[in-house]
């Protein structure tokens, strides 16, 4: 059942398991899934039309590549039709800078809300934008010809689309700094030793792969995964004692509930 299908971007959900699953695909494969400011509005709009029973969604792309990165028409004077080129953000107002970028980060945020889990199941280039969609997901598994790259700095700019805080939480600040100033390719082995990934199959095997963890995650009850998912994304903002405090809450809730409680 298709929901969505804009600018790139298909929105799909399978009827089985009572639509539990729903998929995500970037679809523009003759561009390598280059990014545009219409993309990331259409990938913000998948996230608002995931229907209540989604329980897992997977992020893919069409062809070769996962994503090659931004277009390069955003750095032409001309930019995109119809769209503000980075040049003329960068003669206005901060204010008006500051806005626009967080309309674009908005296409990057929804993957890690509390009550889906998401994958990324990469293939050949994540490049910039890329990357960073791929590490909006919570977990990531990898064809063996996938390549990760943060080129943002080459350009003299930063990441920016929320790519920043989920790849120091995967891989440590010192790694991090180095894969992101060297702009240097993270190929799918090194991926799965220092944490990028989850997994990594041959490329005939992942959307397989893909498909047995998603089956994996709607195997546990909806609200336990919904909790642990939650604290485990609060672990590292928490300390020791209030980790235990917040283990201990989402435990009575899931007790209470078991026991057909309530609150």
């Amino acid at each position: 059942m298709t929901l969505l299908d804009q600018d790139g971007v298909r929105l799909t959900v399978d009827p089985e398991n009572d639509g539990a699953v729903a998929t995500v695909t970037l679809a523009n494969p003759d561009k390598r899934n280059a990014q545009s400011p219409a993309m990331w509005r259409a990938l913000a709009a998948a996230g608002r039309e995931l229907p209540g029973s989604v329980r897992v969604v997977v992020l893919g792309g069409e062809g070769r590549s996962f994503s090659a990165g931004l277009d390069r028409r955003a750095f032409t004077p001309e930019g995109f039709e119809g769209e503000p080129s980075f040049l003329d953000l960068a003669r206005g107002p901060a204010a008006d800078m500051d806005a626009v970028i967080a309309e674009y980060q908005e296409a990057f945020t929804w993957w890690r809300r509390p009550d889906v889990v998401t994958i990324a199941a990469v293939q050949g280039h994540a490049i910039g934008a890329g990357f960073q969609l791929a590490l909006a997901c919570d977990l990531r598994v990898c064809a063996d010809d996938a390549q990760f790259a943060m080129r943002e700095t080459s350009l003299g700019l930063v990441p920016d689309l929320t790519g920043t805080h989920p790849l120091v939480n995967l891989v440590g600040y010192a790694r991090a700094l180095e894969i992101c100033a060297t702009g240097r390719f993270v190929h799918a082995q090194e991926a799965e030793r220092c944490g990028l990934a989850n997994l990594t199959v041959p490329r005939a095997e992942l959307a397989a792969a893909t498909a047995d963890l998603a089956a994996a995650l709607i195997a546990a009850p909806r609200d336990a995964v919904i909790e642990t998912k939650a604290l485990l994304q609060g672990a590292l903002q928490r300390d020791y004692e209030e980790q235990r405090m917040a283990e201990r809450a989402a435990q009575g809730r899931r007790l209470h509930a078991l026991a057909g409680l309530g609150e």
